[in-house]
């Protein structure tokens, strides 16, 4: 799923190798963040930016790529009617085993 963002930042010359890009594939295995955009924001730019001049095209990928994840989370958090339902199954075995 990540593919595409990591191939859209070299393709914009952000300059991420593929061990940063496994870097972020490992924060979000451990859990670092879940059903949160802006964490995953977050961490996909602590692991993939190493310059703070590569930022604001950083974000310019990330907004083209993830465009319809803001759809998904309101200013309250995250409105579950909007979700997919493969995502609340995940959610409640998680938090309801």
């Amino acid at each position: 799923m990540f593919i595409p963002f990591f191939l859209e930042l070299k393709a914009a010359r952000v300059p991420v190798s593929l061990r940063e890009y496994l870097s972020l594939l490992e924060g979000l295995e451990a859990g670092l963040v879940e059903y949160d955009v802006e964490g995953f924001y977050y961490l996909a730019r602590a692991a993939l930016v190493k310059d703070e001049r590569h930022i604001d095209r950083f974000d310019q990928v990330f907004a083209h790529v993830f465009e319809g994840l803001d759809a998904v989370t309101g200013e309250g958090g995250i409105d579950a009617a909007n979700l997919p339902e493969e995502w609340l199954r995940r959610l409640a075995e998680k938090h309801l085993t």
